[in-house]
């Protein structure tokens, strides 16, 4: 299995990463200080994915499994056009976080030509099987993505083991998902609105940190207009 170095929760290194691939300088990443509405008020809006990091400990990956094996038990229905992809790159859940939450929203415009445009034209009817595979073996993505991960603030080393995993919330047609490169299938947990996203999105955050009350290594991010 490749292996990239890993990415930091970084919004400025995050915010780079996305306009080196391509998207839009409009969207940037952005730090979200706290969960609850008053503290999501000052997020500039509308917030089109909230991205959490948190740490794999034993609690979580205990519960990630469990999750997973309801999945395959009971696949639940999702749409053909949501975006999903499997990771099968070490250290690669961040940028598959990063591009479940653009390529799922079309108010983010991809230019023309870029890194992630040439993938997703070309991932598009794939399975997530293949998507994952097809990013594996993309060199312009892997240069891009190695290229922003060393300008991190920690010590780069695509050796070491990671212990911190990304997954993406995203509101795709008014249903909140959870996507997470590593599952079997997107995670459906109801209905949702651009109104209501954030503050829906933030309460999923907030369970997933509640299961893990010793571990303070959680932080979110969201992707949302660029503020002048």
């Amino acid at each position: 299995m490749t292996t990239w170095i890993a990415l930091e929760s970084n919004p400025e290194v995050l915010t780079k990463y996305i306009h080196k691939l391509g998207v839009s300088p409009l969207w940037s990443l952005t730090d979200v200080f706290g969960l609850e509405p008053d503290q999501l008020e000052w997020l500039p809006g509308p917030v089109q994915a909230l991205i959490l990091l948190f740490p794999c400990s034993n609690s979580f990956e205990k519960y990630s499994k469990e999750q997973d094996e309801e999945l395959k038990a009971n696949p639940p229905k999702v749409p053909e056009d949501l975006f999903f992809l499997k990771q099968y790159i070490h250290n690669a859940c961040g940028a598959i976080a990063l591009v479940h939450s653009v390529a799922n929203n079309p108010a983010i415009e991809i230019e023309d030509g870029s890194i992630l445009k040439k993938y997703l034209d070309e991932a598009r009817d794939l399975t997530p099987e293949k998507r994952g595979k097809l990013l594996e073996n993309d060199k312009s993505f892997t240069d891009a993505h190695q290229e922003v991960a060393v300008e991190g603030q920690t010590d780069a080393n695509s050796g070491e083991p990671v212990n911190h995993h990304f997954v993406a919330f995203i509101n795709f047609n008014g249903q909140l998902y959870e996507m997470d490169g590593r599952k079997t299938s997107p995670i459906p947990h109801g209905k949702t609105s651009e109104e209501s996203f954030l503050k829906d999105a933030a309460k999923l955050c907030k369970q997933a940190i509640e299961r893990d009350p010793e571990d303070v290594s959680f932080s979110v991010i969201a992707l949302a207009p660029t503020q002048d």
